[in-house]
């Protein structure tokens, strides 16, 4: 099972002040740079893996989907995204993404936000949201730019040198990395960037988009501390397609 850091009480309570949960898809700088990745919603049946507070979700039902299934592994995330939810046609359910199945053939669109570096197993992950999407679905998603990861050790947060230079450790060694980010040992899982896009397309997925993301000017300017981003790439997005059954 991964590790649930988001139930642990002080966590919680320090992760729900961030921008991007305060103000919502608003706060989420790549957000601009998600949308252009993503299909026509319009009557599209979608799964949601690591929801959160919904934010996503319920965006997607305003943009045309028939359905939503968002899954999370907290309590407290899904507790909040029920309270937030008025939708019938949006469904929260607790799930582990380790272990989680899928119906096959049952959406149109599979998309994650900042959660796949949770997951030790993404193979099998990737294999599993291939047989749930129909034929010409499509999944989207960001995580954690390994890059970033490989530089986020456990005490570079703490020391300002570090910081300045964005030091990478070890990128070609892959597996469980621990850092301290509102709470201490939070466990992520490192893979290079070949990696990844690897085992989505052994999964059978053809890829189509992939960005690394960098703030705009624009957003520079609005937010100033934005700039530290353009040090080294802190997201990854990722935009693939499950093939057309010839």
């Amino acid at each position: 099972m991964a590790q649930n850091i988001y139930d642990n009480p002080d966590f919680f309570a320090a992760y729900s002040q961030l921008p991007r949960q305060v103000h919502g898809l608003d706060g989420a700088p790549e957000w601009p740079a998600v949308q252009a990745m993503l299909p026509a919603l319009t009557g599209k049946r979608v799964a949601d893996l690591g929801c959160g507070f919904g934010w996503t979700s319920r965006w997607m039902r305003a943009q045309g989907a028939v359905s939503v299934l968002g899954l999370d592994l907290s309590q407290n995330m899904i507790a909040r995204a029920k309270a937030d939810t008025t939708d019938p046609t949006i469904e929260y359910l607790l799930a582990d993404l380790e272990t989680l199945e899928l119906p096959e053939a049952a959406f149109e669109l599979v998309y994650s936000a900042l959660t796949f570096h949770y997951v030790e197993d993404f193979p099998r992950l990737a294999r599993m949201m291939h047989k749930a999407l129909v034929p010409g679905g499509d999944l989207v998603f960001t995580i954690e730019h390994p890059i970033f990861m490989a530089a986020a050790h456990p005490h570079w947060m703490a020391d300002e040198d570090d910081r300045k230079t964005w030091p990478v450790n070890r990128y070609s060694v892959e597996g469980e990395r621990r850092t301290d980010w509102f709470a201490k040992g939070v466990v992520k899982y490192h893979r290079t960037l070949g990696t990844t896009l690897n085992a989505l397309i052994d999964a059978g997925f053809q890829l189509r988009r992939v960005k690394e993301f960098a703030p705009t000017r624009e957003q520079i300017e609005r937010a100033p501390e934005l700039a530290e981003e353009l040090e080294r790439p802190m997201m990854l997005l990722v935009s693939a397609r499950k093939p057309e059954r010839r």
